[in-house]
């Protein structure tokens, strides 16, 4: 073993005393110490580990094969023998294998199908900082197969930079272990980037400056491939002489990012341009210069929408301190930022972590085949946030994955078992028994890295049918290749696609296969990949608008950014949507057979045979709709609609609109006047008739009067009045006369109307004349209410108001005698009121 010292090695005694108790632990260690490849060599020895193997998880596939091939080389071995790797799409392991370094979603794998990780020591988790999904989960898992299972299971936290303290809290106050970096001195520039200059052209502009100004190779961060491959063709043929230009991201072929890390040949330099897939566990070898863009792309997911869109952000200062230490590992070195000093003041302290910003469907589904009900069941440095993770129970239902309480179905394990994204999962499962599992599987490789095809028709044209073509034809399948005109992709990547999907395909014809359909539609994969895509992507399927544009089903707009053939598809399945305005842009899109959702969804399509009211007819119009979510497919007219229904339509129009379509008259509405002042008086006796009363009830006051009712007219031969008599009963039918009448019987001989409106109610308007003799005021309302006298001139116009007829006669009458005097002096106006005879005409017995 190659014993060259490193700082990890001072306190490496420490953490091995730390493992064998409590066996659990926490370990920062700066870049340069040593951490990734030391700490599992020197550990293996260990009398706990006899016997035991011991799994290392990596963030980054490179990383992963990287660890291993050091590690492997200090033994003097190959990897494969004592130290192997197993990512998802290589594998060297043997018997001897002692150190297992895994990724992206491996240790799950392997804690489902083995939960007490029997014959496994310890488990490490490198770069925890970075705080992927994965990260994350296994910590989880892991930790609860200590609790319940294992508890001499080991576990190993590792970082360059973060909270030790959180992380220790959650390993149940693990101790902490520190170790210094090896790291030379990094001066950093701030360079700036002026706001109208792109950023292709800083970085060109910056990368000049650094290699006429420093030695050795540089390492440029860049947020993503398609940054990557526009620097790369700004740069081309402007290099000096001996320097290269490798790019270096994750979706590149093994070999071409092996090329990127290794040293330049003699005498040469390099410019990497690389994502944030270099911040740490690699060293890209010869690098003293960095240049920082400042940027990095992550997959945001909104549980508004139920999608996720990619989108470029401002790194924060755990990033770019990562970024800026490329520089300093074998030599002094330089750090260009491309913002400025303020800029740099105000970044963020730390990267969210992934799992505050990803889907969360496929962690859903892991909890679901682990067997928790909830995620608050596990110990986690961040929760999953509850809106996500609701969406991707929804989802996952959707996909048949959960039954309705939430628990995992077979064809949910199916998906875990596949280890894809629960949705393309689930596409390859839908497609075997069709015949289609091989194009599935070469369209979830497809759809993974949608960025494969490059050439002038890969920005312009969203018909995901040419880029299947593309893989199709460098695979040798059968279809139509001329659709692949106009698209370029790298042989390395293809191959690494294919590899992938070849690999599906096996898992889906020994375990998961139901057999191919006997009509085999393989040879016609291009009319099928909209069925596919729809098979990943339900939520997505969208029909086209009268104005070119596209509703989805989930009930959200989308549209392509210009035309194209796709654009007059009646029906798609769209794959790829920018969904970051209030209308998504459509990426990449196969067309959809409507037959298909019969066919494919039928337990989906929802039928309602309706009735609703239309004010513009005034009438109920019964119409039969056939519905895929949001997307209407059938709206027609009902010829024989259910009466019931029709009556439903009728009551809530009665509720909506109640006085407006009701045909009220002055009998009707005097009856429920004085239904509504007893009521005041006695709320338990009397009901409610008020107009917002009999139209949240309608069905209970109108249901029996409207049967066989359809239109306006209908409704305006209701009698409200019978209505309201009727539902009242004959015995308080009678009580209301008595306590609420409608007229009161004056001295003339008159029957007055009693009014129960208005702000005086009860009231009645009677000439003065009729009036005499009338001792005291009328009392209704179980004789607690007097009647308001409108007392009026023979003109019948108002002369007095009062409720105490008693001291009108003793005071008020004189004086509004000696005005009506005056200007009725034929009339009758006695001095004595009381004694007087009452009369409707000029004077008492006078036949005028």
């Amino acid at each position: 073993m190659n014993r060259l010292a490193m700082p990890i090695d001072e306190i490496l005694p420490d953490l091995r005393e730390h493992l064998r108790s409590p066996g659990m632990a926490v370990l920062i260690a700066e870049p340069g110490a040593g951490k990734t490849t030391r700490t599992p060599l020197s550990l293996l020895n260990e009398p706990w580990m006899e016997g035991q193997q011991m799994i290392m998880l990596e963030p980054r596939r490179l990383a992963a094969r990287s660890a291993a091939a050091y590690m492997a080389e200090q033994l003097g071995e190959r990897v494969g023998e004592t130290v192997g790797y197993r990512i998802r799409t290589d594998s060297r392991v043997s018997a001897r294998t002692r150190i297992l370094v895994v990724t992206e979603g491996v240790l799950t794998r392997m804690l489902q199908q083995d939960a007490a990780l029997i014959g496994t020591g310890l488990v490490i988790f490198d770069e925890f900082h970075e705080r992927s999904l994965h990260a994350d989960l296994g910590l989880a898992l892991a930790l609860q197969s200590r609790q319940l299972l294992r508890e001499d299971l080991r576990l190993l936290v590792m970082s360059a930079t973060l909270d030790a303290g959180a992380v220790a809290e959650l390993l149940g106050q693990a101790p902490v272990v520190q170790s210094r970096g090896r790291m030379y001195p990094v001066e950093t520039i701030f360079v700036g980037r002026p706001q109208q200059e792109t950023l292709e052209a800083a970085v060109v502009r910056t990368v000049r400056l650094a290699l006429a100004d420093h030695e050795g190779s540089v390492l440029v961060f860049l947020p993503g491939a398609r940054e990557i491959r526009r620097v790369e063709s700004a740069l081309a043929g402007q290099m000096p002489a001996g320097v290269t230009v490798a790019p270096l991201y994750g979706a590149l072929s093994q070999e071409r990012q092996q090329l990127a890390i290794e040293a330049a040949p003699e005498g040469g330099r390099k410019v990497v341009l690389a994502t944030s897939i270099a911040e740490t566990s690699l060293t890209v070898s010869g690098v003293t210069v960095v240049i920082d863009s400042g940027l990095r792309r992550t997959a945001l997911f909104s549980p508004r929408t139920g999608m996720s869109r990619l989108v470029t952000v401002r790194a924060a200062r755990d990033s770019a301190d990562q970024r800026r230490g490329r520089a300093g590992r074998t030599a002094p070195g330089t750090c260009y930022r491309l913002w400025n000093e303020a800029e740099d003041r105000a970044l963020d302290p730390s990267t969210p972590p992934e799992m505050l910003e990803a889907d969360l469907t496929p962690l859903a589904l892991e909890l679901a085949a682990w067997g928790a009900e909830s995620p608050a069941e596990l110990a986690w440095l961040d929760a999953p946030p509850a809106a996500p993770y609701g969406q991707a129970l929804q989802l996952l239902r959707q996909l048949g994955a959960l039954d309705a309480a939430g628990r995992i179905t077979v064809h949910g394990r199916r998906l875990a078992g596949l280890g894809l994204h629960p949705r393309l999962a689930h596409m390859l499962l839908r497609a075997q028994p069709l015949g289609l599992g091989r194009a599935a599987c070469r369209l979830a490789a497809l759809l993974e890295e949608p960025g494969l095809a490059k050439g002038p028709a890969a920005g312009s044209d969203g018909d995901l049918r040419s880029r299947l073509a593309l893989l199709m034809a460098v695979a040798g399948e059968s279809g139509p290749r001329d659709h692949a005109a106009g698209l370029t992709a790298d042989p390395g990547d293809v191959q690494r696609l294919l590899t992938v999907s070849r690999q599906w395909e096996r898992r889906l014809e020994t375990q998961f296969s139901e057999g191919a359909s006997e009509s085999d539609r393989a040879g016609d994969w291009w009319r099928y990949c909209g069925l596919l895509v729809s098979f990943a992507y339900p939520d997505r399927i969208a029909r086209r608008r009268g104005d070119g544009r596209y509703l989805l089903r989930s009930g959200r707009g989308a549209a392509f950014i210009r035309q194209q053939p796709l654009s007059a598809e009646p029906f798609l399945a769209i794959a790829d949507v920018d969904d970051e305005g209030t209308e998504g842009r459509i990426l990449l899109a196969a067309p959809l057979e409507e037959s298909w959702l019969t066919e494919f969804y039928r337990d989906e399509l929802l039928e309602e045979k309706t009735a609703e009211w239309d004010d513009q007819v005034g009438a109920v119009r019964a119409r039969i709709t056939l519905s895929f979510g949001a997307i209407m497919l059938k709206d027609h007219p009902d010829p024989n609609p259910s009466p019931d229904r029709v009556q439903a339509a009728l009551l809530r129009v009665v509720a909506e609109q109640g006085a407006r379509i009701l045909p009220w008259n002055a009998k009707s509405r005097q009856f429920q006047a004085r239904i509504m002042f007893l009521r005041r008086l006695n709320e338990e006796r009397w009901p409610d008739v008020s107009d917002e009363a009999l139209s949240a009830e309608a069905e209970e006051w109108f249901g029996a009067y409207v049967a066989g009712f359809r239109k306006k007219s209908d409704l305006q031969s209701l009698s409200l009045f019978t209505i309201l008599e009727n539902r009242l009963g004959w015995q308080h039918t009678q009580e209301l006369n008595v306590e609420a009448p409608t007229h009161l019987l004056v001295p003339s001989g008159s029957k007055i109307p009693v009014q129960y409106d208005g702000p005086q109610a009860p009231y009645a308007s009677v000439r003065l004349q009729e009036v005499f003799g009338m001792m005291q005021t009328p009392v209704i309302g179980y004789g607690r209410i007097p009647v308001t006298l409108h007392l009026l001139s023979p003109a019948s116009r108002p002369v007095q108001v009062t409720s105490d007829l008693t001291s009108f006669w003793k005071s008020g009458y004189f004086e509004v005698k000696k005005d009506l005097k005056g200007r009725y002096p034929k009339h009758y106006w006695p001095e004595d009121p009381l004694q007087a005879t009452a009369t409707r005409r000029v004077r008492p017995g006078n036949g005028q």
